[in-house]
């Protein structure tokens, strides 16, 4: 089966050795995405609502890349380096998806790429 890359510059350009999401099939896996502006490149400011608000902006443009919405998601993993702030991604989460929500996983972790409190990635399936 023949892979297709998925890139937009409505979300942040890969900062490493990754695509912004691989479609194989009417699968569409989706890189982690951190608070970073695409405009600028920079971290959003505003505190963790406000990081949380700008990973499932730069999801949303992904998905959307890809031929996609966020409610097309099947799962999400989220990574909190606080996880005392998971109430306040699940709220964020319940104004960009309607359920019935993906399967999820909610991890906390010692550190993210360039400070930020979250990241997210995803598993899209396509109709």
């Amino acid at each position: 089966m023949a892979k297709e890359i998925i890139h937009t510059d409505n979300a942040p350009a890969a900062i490493g050795a990754y695509s912004q999401a691989v479609k194989a099939g009417n699968t569409v896996y989706l890189s982690g995405q951190i608070p970073l502006d695409p405009a600028t490149m920079t971290v959003v400011e505003g505190g963790f609502a406000a990081e949380a608000h700008q990973v499932f902006k730069n999801l949303k443009a992904v998905c959307e890349a890809a031929g996609g919405s966020l409610d097309q998601i099947v799962k999400l993993n989220a990574y909190l380096t606080d996880l005392s702030n998971f109430a306040t991604f699940n709220e964020v989460m319940g104004q960009y998806m309607s359920q019935p929500f993906p399967a999820r996983a909610a991890i906390g972790v010692a550190s993210l790429p360039k400070g930020v409190q979250v990241e997210a990635d995803a598993v899209l399936v396509l109709e």
